[in-house]
């Protein structure tokens, strides 16, 4: 058997951590579908045709997917996806008659990008999104709706404090047209790296001569519009203090200023209008929303999306759609990278069911029985060892309760404290905060445990 050698970039976590992500996916899942949005699954390969048209370097991500056996001529015409968008707006093509519009839809499946492998940045990752998408038109109030969804779910979740960023792309495009500037996706996508790569480097970029070739002042003006942000709609007047004028930043500036407004209503502080925000991906038109943790901001955004209305047409019928979409993977990368959080065992189970010979397997089992009928998470030990190691056995995976048959009958101790009890598998049960696994927060401030499931 050849050496195992692991693959960078495909994370797989340990059953700890596996409990503190199938806990973050519960709870974005429920929070979700508290807000009325619908479950599909859509298949992980697209035409690669359809994928390499979303951006200038979307190409670069995509896997190809093709026969091992293929000839070597083969050109493959079908790519992994590279996010739950594109996927989507075919899914709504596909399935236009069939669904109800608004269509309000929730998504969690892995993607597959090409990425260079670092923390937080996979070739395979978790993601959660959710979209809203209409029939000809899509009214503007859903692209205030999203970022207070995403709110709910997070408020829920054991998180650092974060801050949802919102920009809306008509705001640089009509800037940037005032401007004179013609190649507005160009700059776009060079500003959309301010935080990665700096003013400097951004400049150089703006200007070269195998870019967008603007000359310094324009640049400079491009950097000031890229440094406004506020928590309030006042940023329109230091886009106005620049001197720039079209009929695009004006609707932009509308739209936002809108949406500042009315998210401080609900959620006062919750998002930062910070207009250096832009998306790299082509088919966003309006509003964009980054999501950062404060205290990691350079760790980049956990959490974006935006407003897209040209993205899934029939040439009959378009269907604009607004989204935001969670990055799991990169999100818990974090948490357990920096220490915040961590599973409080291994593994679901409450009680291990000891045995004082083989010969009791049939008992035990019966006893495990009633206490899983009642919800009670239960495994029957290996095997029939000295009762030291079957509590060595369930200390290792961080199983708190240890069933034992003595001379007096039924007895189950806690083996943390030492505390054993007479104890019927038709009533006991062990305290709530003990049924499930809990997830525990050393270094936040404000723990949140996972809420045991109530037993019946």
């Amino acid at each position: 058997m050849s050496k195992v050698t692991p693959i960078s970039g495909f994370p797989e976590f340990l059953p700890s951590d596996r409990i503190v992500e199938q806990h973050f996916l519960d709870v974005i899942r429920e929070t979700f579908e508290l807000h009325g949005f619908a479950s599909i699954e859509t298949r992980a390969v697209e035409p690669v045709e359809r994928l390499s048209n979303q951006g200038e370097d979307a190409d670069k991500e995509i896997y190809a997917v093709r026969r091992l056996g293929a000839p070597a001529d083969e050109k493959s015409d079908l790519g992994l996806h590279f996010d739950l968008t594109v996927p989507f707006a075919r899914y709504v093509l596909e399935n236009a008659g069939k669904l109800a519009f608004p269509f309000r839809r929730y998504q969690i499946q892995k993607v597959w990008r090409g990425e260079r492998p670092q923390e937080g940045r996979y070739r395979e990752f978790a993601q959660a999104d959710i979209d809203i998408v209409g029939d000809g038109t899509l009214p503007f109030h859903y692209e205030v709706e999203l970022p207070l969804v995403i709110a709910d779910a997070f408020s829920k979740l054991p998180i650092p404090p974060f801050r949802i960023q919102v920009n809306n792309r008509q705001i640089p495009e009509g800037f940037y047209r005032g401007l004179g500037i013609e190649d507005v996706a160009s700059v776009l996508r060079i500003v959309d790296k301010l935080d990665k790569i700096g003013p400097d480097k951004v400049t150089q970029l703006l200007t070269a001569e195998d870019g967008p070739a603007l000359d310094a002042e324009t640049a400079k003006q491009v950097l000031r519009l890229a440094e406004i942000s506020s928590t309030d709609a006042s940023f329109v007047e230091q886009v106005r203090a620049l001197g720039v004028q079209h009929e695009i930043l004006d609707e932009g500036l509308e739209r936002l200023a809108a949406i500042m407004t009315a998210a401080n209503e609900h959620a006062p502080g919750l998002l930062v209008a910070d207009l250096k925000i832009a998306r790299g991906l082509d088919y966003y038109t309006g509003t964009v929303y980054e999501t950062q943790l404060i205290g990691h901001e350079s760790y980049g955004s956990i959490c974006s999306g935006g407003r897209y209305d040209s993205l899934a047409s029939d040439g009959k019928t378009t269907y604009p759609g607004v989204g935001i979409s969670i990055g799991v993977s990169r999100l818990i990368t974090r948490l357990f990278s920096q220490g915040l959080v961590k599973g409080s065992r291994s593994t679901p189970t409450a009680v291990l069911v000891a045995l004082n010979n083989e010969d009791e397997r049939a008992d035990a089992m019966r006893t495990a029985a009633a206490l899983r009928a009642r919800n009670i998470p239960v495994e029957v030990a290996p095997a029939a060892a000295k009762f030291g190691k079957q509590i060595k056995f369930a200390d290792r995976r961080g199983i708190p309760f240890v069933w034992f048959t003595t001379e007096n009958g039924a007895e189950v101790k806690d083996i943390r404290s030492g505390e054993q009890v007479a104890a019927d598998p038709a009533t006991w049960s062990p305290p709530a905060q003990d049924v499930r696994p809990s997830i525990e927060t050393p270094q936040l401030e404000t723990p949140q445990l996972e809420t045991p499931q109530e037993n019946s």
